[in-house]
């Protein structure tokens, strides 16, 4: 039995913003209004800015929704980067509420990759941000300066593994591989969504193959070790208050096998000044697919006046 696309019910429109010599992706919904703080949205690692449909489909209300494609990522150009910083991504970010609410603090939404930015840029400039929403931006395990030799070593071997075309993301003969392949990551996901994101997440090359619209540069670890205690300086700052999402599969266990727990990353965030956690049940890391209708309410219920 065929089964139906997902069908789309708040419809977009692409912008490319001139940003630190690239021409950012950003695809918008709704317009601009004095009534309505602009909510800014940002994707995860080897995401786009599309996924974030489904909620942006829940939403009870309308909003004006801005939500960029990371330098690298779906259609922003990466610069032919062959290695990427966060700081790069809060400089993007930065440079982005200059051109849409340069004057106005916006309510800022950050997905894992993203989740960990928003979390440090908010530390940065606070005064830009009026609530942030962390979907598992959990951070990474805290370091040591003797890990720092291992870690050069590291880096610079895969960016030889880069050039050499060793970390070149895997076509697909259809988008119906990209699909499956999507749905293999997360079993939570639907046929009807994983066809409209992989039309979204994929693109089709001159031999008629699909890959993801990721830079293969993204795989590489990065030549500066995490330093938790600079994140929490900046935590610190957060001087909005803030709602951190989890979902209730536990994505650091799965990923970190007790090298970095929910309850380390808990005693992380005692620091922010004013935070609410919340848990989204039946869902994995991928909660803006998994229960798009949950984090929406929660998304509103977090940002809409009082």
């Amino acid at each position: 039995m065929m089964v139906q696309m997902y069908q789309v019910k708040k419809h977009s429109h692409s912008e490319f913003v001139p940003i630190r010599n690239l021409q950012y992706h950003v695809q918008v919904w709704g317009e601009p209004s004095p009534d309505k703080t602009p909510l800014v949205m940002v994707h995860g690692w080897m995401d786009v800015a599309a996924s974030y449909q489904f909620v942006v489909d829940a939403f009870a209300q309308d909003h004006y929704i801005i939500a960029p494609d990371w330098r690298g990522y779906g259609r922003t150009d990466s610069g032919s980067a062959d290695n990427f910083w966060f700081a790069d991504y809060m400089a993007d970010l930065d440079f982005l509420l200059d051109h849409y609410s340069p004057d106005r603090p916006v309510n800022l939404v950050g997905h894992s990759l993203g989740g960990n930015v928003v979390m440090l840029y908010g530390g940065v400039r606070p005064e830009r941000i009026r609530r942030l929403v962390n979907l598992e931006g959990f951070g990474l395990p805290a370091t040591t300066p003797d890990m720092a030799p291992e870690r050069y070593i590291k880096w610079m071997n895969e960016l030889k593994k880069l050039h050499h075309g060793e970390l070149d993301m895997r076509a697909y003969d259809s988008i119906d591989g990209v699909a499956r392949r999507l749905m293999k990551t997360n079993p939570r996901l639907g046929q009807d969504k994983a066809d409209w994101l992989a039309q979204q997440w994929a693109q089709q090359d001159a031999h008629g193959k699909w890959s993801i619209q990721g830079q293969p540069a993204h795989k590489i670890i990065s030549a500066h070790l995490y330093q938790a205690d600079e994140a929490m300086a900046l935590y610190r700052r957060l001087s909005m208050p803030v709602l951190a999402v989890e979902a209730s599969d536990n994505s650091l266990d799965l990923w970190w096998k007790g090298k970095f727990t929910l309850a380390q990353y808990h005693e992380r965030i005692k620091c922010v000044p004013n935070v609410e956690i919340a848990l989204i049940n039946d869902a994995g890391h991928m909660m803006h697919h998994d229960q798009p209708q949950v984090l929406a309410a929660l998304i509103e219920r977090f940002i809409l006046p009082d």
